[in-house]
């Protein structure tokens, strides 16, 4: 039976008539060599001050961003896993799903420059998250900044009250009144694509995809984006990305600045989408700590927040034997990372290597 779209009902990507161009994880490993290569001094100087705040004793399950050894290479920066809690290196590269009208596809425009310019708050993302953002969704549009806000409040009303959810007849006409007027004003602006497509593929991806986070993303003269998180535990912490870098080339550039993308003051400033979870809706979001080693699933409770410290240095504790505790063996030297068991402390030091020092005194 064919399915026909409307403004409540539940939507697929089949229903689509935007061109998906996937980019693949050979494709990312190139657009950040390339990037590597064209080093932005913006970006460079907020990581080279990540690299002297250094990390405090008590970071064990907190957000951290740590590049402690090494050059300026992904590998070598490493950043805690909001849904994991551990610490892996920002080398992890992913697929990027981008979703665009037609007409760019006429005009033989590559997708490349979409992921391009958004490169390193991509790698942050990524980076945030074990699982879950092995692939990224972008929706390419040509709003400007005030009709990509009213698009995304919006979103947030739709998630909020229809999303898994029957909505009051008040509330249905509230959305079927928002999604009427931005149609028309998208429409009267000639922007490609149009709302009710733009809101098609959104839902859908949320219905069927579950990202933690979806892109809107802008290709007027001057670019803008909106990262729309499905869950506060998704949020970049504020501790951490507070002064990272608009993309501005502008070095006069202010909170207003169009080019912005990523939030830099943690929920408060970002855009999140209330989705119910639980049953049909999908699995509850939820924050875990896990053994470091990245194949091992024993997960401790951060209920139980006391844990036991190896007795001696990280590589002297990794050759050690020493027994955990039920609340696993915590890195004594950089006290960064937690493990189930000494043998799988020994299979993570060639990578926890890259990152294991002193904690800076409290």
């Amino acid at each position: 039976m064919k399915r026909h779209y409307s403004a409540l009902s539940q939507p697929t990507l089949a229903m689509s008539e935007l061109i998906c161009k996937t980019l693949d994880h050979d494709a990312t490993d190139m657009l950040i060599d390339k990037w590597l290569e064209h080093r932005n001094d913006a970006y460079w100087e907020w990581f080279q001050g990540v690299r002297e705040r250094k990390h405090a004793a008590n970071s064990l399950r907190r957000q951290v961003l740590v590049w402690n050894k090494g050059e300026f290479l992904p590998e070598n920066i490493f950043c805690r896993t909001v849904d994991t809690g551990r610490l892996i290196p920002l080398d992890r590269t992913w697929s990027t799903h981008v979703y665009h009208h037609r007409s760019m596809q006429d005009r033989k425009l590559s997708m490349m420059p979409v992921v391009f310019t958004m490169l390193p708050e991509l790698m942050m993302l990524r980076g945030m998250h074990d699982h879950g953002c092995d692939n990224v969704y972008i929706i390419v549009t040509d709003m400007k900044r005030q009709e990509m806000d009213d698009v995304t409040e919006y979103f947030k009303l739709v998630c909020r009250h229809a999303f898994g959810r029957t909505c009051k007849p008040s509330i249905e006409n509230e959305i079927q009144y928002n999604h009427m007027r931005l149609s028309h004003t998208l429409l009267k602006q000639r922007r490609t694509p149009c709302f009710p497509q733009i809101d098609l593929a959104f839902r859908a991806i949320l219905y069927e995809k579950r990202p933690p986070f979806i892109i809107l993303f802008s290709h007027q003269t001057t670019s803008y984006s909106q990262i729309l998180f499905t869950h506060p535990l998704y949020v970049p912490s504020e501790e951490i990305f507070f002064d990272f870098p608009s993309g501005c080339p502008n070095p006069c550039c202010n909170d207003d600045c169009e080019m912005i993308r990523f939030p830099r003051r943690g929920v408060e400033g970002a855009a999140v989408l209330s989705i119910k979870r639980g049953g049909r809706n999908g699995r509850k979001v939820r924050s875990r700590e896990m053994c470091n080693w990245i194949d091992c699933n024993v997960c401790f409770h951060e209920e139980t927040a006391q844990y036991a410290e190896s007795n001696e240095g990280s590589q002297s504790s990794a050759d050690s034997g020493d027994a955990p505790t039920n609340n696993g063996l915590v890195c004594s030297k950089c006290r960064l990372v937690k493990y189930c068991s000494p043998e799988h402390q020994k299979k993570d030091w060639d990578e926890h290597r890259r990152v294991c020092a002193k904690p800076i005194s409290t």
